[in-house]
């Protein structure tokens, strides 16, 4: 089990890798859309909209940011075994059920690996391991 935990661990960093590059690109497309408001509008609609998409951008992206910034952590703690990795993986894992499809079965695995009796007796073992 502790190759599955590897495996995960790995899975798991490149998850939020990804994250972290869509999310810089969502905080880009928001930087655009706040520039359209710095621009004289023809009517009030195209400020609304520029408004609410650059609004949104904004929030969706620091979302993901959160979200990859917490995958590679999981990773890194899932790496040495510790206990925490064990419980934040579990709590990504159950999330990412939610992200069709890729994440889907990223969260499966995590939960195969992380809820298997030999998969918990490696957390409860090795403990936290040394850096």
């Amino acid at each position: 089990m502790d190759r599955h935990v590897r495996i995960l661990s790995v899975l798991s960093q490149l998850w939020g890798g990804l994250a972290l590059v869509m999310g810089v690109s969502l905080l880009c497309l928001a930087g655009g859309a706040a520039a359209l408001l710095q621009q004289p509008q023809p009517s009030s609609v195209v400020g609304v909209a520029a408004g609410l998409a650059a609004g949104s951008f904004l929030i969706v992206g620091l979302m993901v940011l959160a979200w990859g910034g917490a995958s590679l952590w999981c990773g890194a703690l899932l790496r040495r075994h510790a206990p925490m990795g064990r419980f934040l993986g579990l709590g990504l894992g159950l999330l990412n059920l939610l992200v069709l499809p890729f994440g889907t079965v990223l969260g499966a695995y995590a939960l195969w690996v992380l809820l298997t009796p030999s998969g918990r007796s490696l957390f409860l073992a090795h403990g936290p391991a040394p850096a």
